[in-house]
């Protein structure tokens, strides 16, 4: 079984054509192609707290050194790292 993305855990209807994309626009997390299968995710919905301007603690944080901390408490990376276990990637570093 694949695990939930952000948007689908927390069903914040951000996503790219969610019920919350038109009023609040699409979460960057549901978009952002880059990060597509790290932690087995859909674009970055399982490595949502290197994005920007995505919605935690019902607040739109800006970039990681901002939000970062707050992640480390959230029961979303919690879950996340749970369940990738040894194959969890916390940051990813480009070549």
């Amino acid at each position: 079984m694949e695990g939930l993305n952000c948007w689908e855990y927390f069903m914040c209807g951000r996503e790219a054509g969610g019920v919350n994309s038109q009023e609040f626009g699409a979460c960057p997390a549901s978009t952002f192609y880059k990060h597509n299968g790290i932690n087995g995710g859909k674009f970055s919905g399982r490595y949502c707290w290197t994005v920007e301007a995505t919605l935690c603690d019902t607040k739109i944080k800006g970039g990681i050194e901002e939000k970062l901390l707050s992640c480390l408490h959230c029961s979303f990376f919690k879950q996340v790292n749970y369940e990738e276990g040894r194959e969890f990637t916390l940051m990813h570093l480009e070549k």
